[in-house]
């Protein structure tokens, strides 16, 4: 199995895939995010097929999970169960990083290459586009 098999950058994100569904017979995928300061994140966002775990590796990330807000740092981890709406934002002026850990492993670097294609285009990006890709990958974006 390789680490950092693939890098996905859009918008102050990078993704960086280390197992895909291939390296893990399906169980799981694992990819490090590294968002960069005063970056716009996902819409909150939930799914309906996989569960998500988030390990904290540098800074502080700031996700609202269930209605609760929650920082994630080096060290922390917080288990997101597939129903739950959850989203995140860098509120430092540092780079955070932490790895996601998606089970079963439905989930992989197709998303994140559709999104980057979409808010790499230059200009604001489309919103109805970023939430018609979400829900063709499992996640069902949630007006907040």
């Amino acid at each position: 199995m390789s680490q950092h098999k693939e890098v996905i950058k859009f918008g102050g994100m990078e993704i960086h895939f280390c197992l895909d569904a291939n390296d893990t017979n399906e169980q799981l995928t694992m990819f490090k995010c590294i968002i960069h300061p005063n970056t716009r994140m996902p819409a909150p966002h939930y799914h309906e097929h996989f569960d998500e775990t988030v390990y904290g590796l540098k800074g502080a990330a700031t996700f609202t999970i269930g209605g609760k807000t929650i920082e994630i740092g080096p060290g922390d981890s917080y288990f997101i169960p597939r129903g739950t709406v959850h989203g995140f934002a860098n509120k430092s002026s540092d780079t955070i990083e932490f790895l996601a850990f998606v089970s079963p492993g439905l989930f992989g670097p197709d998303y994140f290459k559709d999104i980057a294609q979409i808010v790499n285009a230059g200009g604001p990006p489309d919103l109805a586009k970023i939430h018609e890709v979400m829900r063709k990958y499992g996640l069902v974006p949630v007006a907040q």
